[in-house]
């Protein structure tokens, strides 16, 4: 029995064929894997998407809101300033009242002469008036200052709707193409 000599060249081409076959059958099945991952991952990005698509949506939403009642505020700002400047107008005409009723006290002594019990009287209403006198400066000087204040607070709330528009300016460009 001789031995052919291509026998064993056609034994390591089987093997080499049967290896090769087994290489491109896992490898096909790895490609399907991959092909089925790559799926899920691109419907997750694509639902992401559009979750990211409305929260952009209800950010605008909420950023309108933002900016409407920043000028609602701005406006009764405003009502207020103006109407703070009115009762500080008022406090100062009643202070100028008040300067006014020294002269009435002085006038009253002569009568506190003749008449006792109403010199006991206008005293006590002397030092009542200069409480009043000093309790109208302090509510005038109190009134500048909340005056003052009410412009620092007008001018911030101006600058923070100022602010809110410019952010929110972005998103009224890509309104248009968002959904509702």
């Amino acid at each position: 029995m001789s031995v052919d000599p291509r026998a064993p060249i056609i034994q390591v081409m089987a093997r080499l064929g049967r290896e090769t076959q087994l290489h491109l059958d896992e490898r096909h099945r790895h490609f399907k894997i991959t092909d089925k991952v790559i799926l899920v991952i691109s419907i997750l990005l694509a639902v992401l998407a559009f979750v990211n698509v409305y929260y952009v949506t209800v950010l605008y939403q909420d950023m309108n809101g933002i900016v409407s009642n920043m000028d609602s505020m701005y406006k009764n700002l405003s009502r207020v300033d103006k109407d703070m400047e009115l009762i500080a107008d008022r406090v100062n005409r009643f202070d100028d009242h008040i300067q006014h009723m020294s002269p009435i006290t002085t006038n009253m002594a002569q009568i506190t002469s003749i008449m006792p019990r109403l010199r006991e009287s206008m005293q006590a209403m002397d030092a009542e008036m200069a409480a009043i006198d000093a309790d109208m400066l302090h509510v005038t000087s109190a009134m500048a200052g909340i005056g003052e204040q009410m412009n620092h607070i007008t001018g911030g709330m101006a600058v923070m709707r100022q602010n809110v528009h410019q952010i929110s300016g972005p998103m009224g460009a890509i309104n248009p193409i968002l959904p509702n």
